[in-house]
């Protein structure tokens, strides 16, 4: 081994010339994606600014910096994306609520129409999104995205229709609480997802 190196003593400068250019190429490209990466998170905060509920949007879809880069389509995609998990997480939540022990009868019925809002909300935040996968390919842009913002739209009042059940009935405070803290929750992700997609335009989509 070191006979080989003494033989070849030009290849030790080499090897040392290849490794550090190796090391700043990586380096380059680390720095490179970390200021990406700002760029796209100081996007997402300045178009979550326009939001009704700016804390919760950045929040909830900062962490998908990467995919969304700077594009207003990406983002409001992923902020469906996240809305239509949200509404899922948020109808399970209440479906375990039936278990609750001691539970009313009335409560029971209260929470199943709850359920059955969240699944009909669920199922348009599935559609706008299908729609989404199809947005321009030589349709009407601007009636694509109309159908889009109808059924988020839509959504967002099923979830709030979860709450009407409890109008003028006898029902626990604590179960009424978490209720309501779900929907709330999950309504702030939707309403933001929806205050996104209607500050798009049909020049959103061509420069996709």
């Amino acid at each position: 081994m070191e006979a080989s190196i003494i033989r070849n003593p030009s290849s030790v400068p080499l090897f040392f010339t290849i490794l550090l250019f190796i090391s700043i190429s990586l380096a380059s490209s680390t720095n490179t994606s970390i200021t990406s990466l700002k760029i796209s998170k100081q996007f997402i905060k300045t178009s979550c600014s326009s939001t009704t509920y700016p804390g919760v949007c950045y929040k909830s879809l900062s962490s998908y910096a990467s995919k969304v880069q700077t594009s207003s389509l990406n983002l409001a995609n992923v902020a469906l994306t996240v809305s239509l998990q949200a509404a899922r997480n948020a109808s399970s939540n209440i479906t375990v609520l039936l278990e609750r022990k001691g539970i009313t009868r009335m409560e029971t019925s209260i929470v199943k129409d709850c359920i059955d809002d969240f699944g009909d909300g669920i199922d348009e935040l599935m559609q706008s999104l299908q729609e989404f996968k199809s947005l321009g390919g030589g349709k009407d842009v601007d009636f694509q995205l109309a159908n889009i913002k109808t059924w988020v739209s839509a959504a967002l009042t099923d979830e709030y229709t979860c709450s009407d059940g409890f109008e003028g009935q006898k029902v626990s405070s604590s179960l009424k609480m978490q209720i309501n803290n779900t929907i709330s929750d999950v309504a702030k992700i939707t309403s933001n997802a929806l205050a996104l997609i209607n500050k798009l335009s049909a020049s959103d989509i061509k420069k996709s």
